[in-house]
C-alpha cells in the first residue's frame, strides 16, 4: 500500500517562495518571447535554454537564451559547457 502524497505541503517546499515564483516568470516570459519571435511554437518538443548559466555570469535576457531541444536543455543539470551533464565527483 502506498501512502497518500501531501500536496500542499509539496507546493510549501516547492513551488510557492517568492525567489521560485520570480523565476517561474522569468522563464514564462522567455518562452512568450521566442513564440512572438517564431522561434518556437506550443507542441514542438523545444526549451528555451540559457547560453550562459546564470550561476556562471550569465543573466535572464534574452540575449542570452537559445531554442534547444527538451532532451539537450534539460540533460546538462544546471551546468553549461564542457562540464554538462556529468555528475558531482564523476569522470572530467
Amino acid at each position: 500500500m502506498t501512502k497518500k502524497r501531501d500536496y500542499k505541503r509539496e507546493y510549501a517546499l516547492q513551488g510557492a517562495s517568492p525567489k521560485q515564483k520570480k523565476d517561474r516568470a522569468a522563464r514564462n516570459k522567455a518562452r512568450r518571447q521566442a513564440i512572438k519571435a517564431g522561434k518556437v511554437s506550443k507542441g514542438d518538443g523545444k526549451d528555451i535554454g540559457h547560453k550562459k548559466a546564470l550561476k556562471s555570469g550569465g543573466s535572464r535576457s534574452t540575449s542570452n537564451t537559445k531554442v534547444q531541444s527538451r532532451k539537450t536543455n534539460r540533460s546538462h543539470g544546471g551546468k553549461i559547457g564542457n562540464k554538462a551533464g556529468k555528475a558531482k565527483g564523476g569522470r572530467k
